[in-house]
């Protein structure tokens, strides 16, 4: 076999690999906007998206609730790991070494690779009483907890991304700012974070995708009680919604096809963020 059949056989390789990939995401689209909009507007956009009151026994679908818990455990989860994380891919890039590096690059890796129901059985064991007897609560399973869980969670994504993006900025950049009179911390706060900042950002959106996209983990530790989200009450999210409600709706009912709203909701969410992210990279390389 000559050297360009293979270039040739290779390449329709690459492009049937390339169009599996974007087959599988329009087939996910369509099955969620095929099932999801229809229902959306049967149950009323305003009335589903709005409502707090979720009782699919009397059919009334108000995911309101699921959506603010949702934002918030994302919120609160990347308010606590990405500085965590941040600091941690410095630290394992620029200051640790190679022995300690030799011990931390595993651990990190290990973190990835545990199940995300051990994280809920951990947090469900060990951290939903610490909560309840710290703050003197009537149930620890609350908001709180699920933030700390998913914080814990993306925390290897963050650190693993970021670091790379670190190790991957030329030496001469810190060499310059420490030859213009830059202080150690500052050339590395100011010169490599910010030259890094596109595969930082690339580590907040795995990070932020993992945490809105979680679900066994969180329903172990949040109560999964369909109220408006605070801090210390049991809230449910959009994921773990739809996990809990499959098992109990029938087919074709409106309340299964209210779940498969409920994934479309979240598709868009997840879409949004990642949209926005990147449009915010792209301001911060063009500025």
């Amino acid at each position: 076999m000559t050297s360009k059949l293979k270039e040739g056989v290779m390449q329709v390789v690459f492009t049937l690999c390339a169009c599996v990939s974007i087959l599988a995401v329009a087939l996910i689209c369509i099955f969620l906007f095929a099932n999801g909009v229809p229902t959306l507007f049967k149950i009323g956009p305003m009335q589903f998206l709005l409502g707090t009151t979720w009782k699919p026994g009397n059919d009334i679908f108000g995911i309101l609730p699921m959506i603010l818990g949702s934002i918030y455990v994302t919120a609160g989860a990347i308010l606590v790991g990405v500085p965590i994380g941040l600091l941690t891919a410095i630290y394992m890039s620029r200051f640790a070494s190679p022995a300690i590096n030799r011990v931390m690059l595993p651990a990190v890796q290990l973190l990835a690779g545990i199940p995300s129901v051990v994280y809920g059985l951990v947090g469900m064991i060990v951290l939903v009483p610490a909560i309840r007897n710290l703050f003197h609560l009537s149930s620890g399973a609350c908001l709180l907890a699920a933030m700390i869980v998913l914080a814990i969670m993306i925390l290897p994504s963050i650190i693993n991304v970021s670091e790379t993006a670190l190790r991957a900025v030329p030496k001469e950049y810190e060499e310059a700012s420490l030859a213009l009179g830059a202080a150690e911390m500052e050339t590395y706060f100011r010169v490599s974070v910010r030259a890094a900042r596109s595969g930082i950002a690339a580590a907040v959106v795995l990070g932020v995708g993992r945490a809105i996209g979680e679900a066994m983990a969180i329903i172990l530790v949040a109560g999964n009680v369909s109220n408006m989200p605070g801090l210390f009450t049991p809230v449910r999210f959009l994921t773990t919604g739809i996990i809990s409600g499959m098992a109990y709706a029938s087919v074709g009912s409106l309340y299964q096809q209210a779940l498969y709203s409920i994934g479309l909701v979240l598709f868009l969410f997840i879409m949004l963020i990642n949209v926005f992210l990147n449009v915010c990279v792209k301001n911060r390389k063009e500025g």
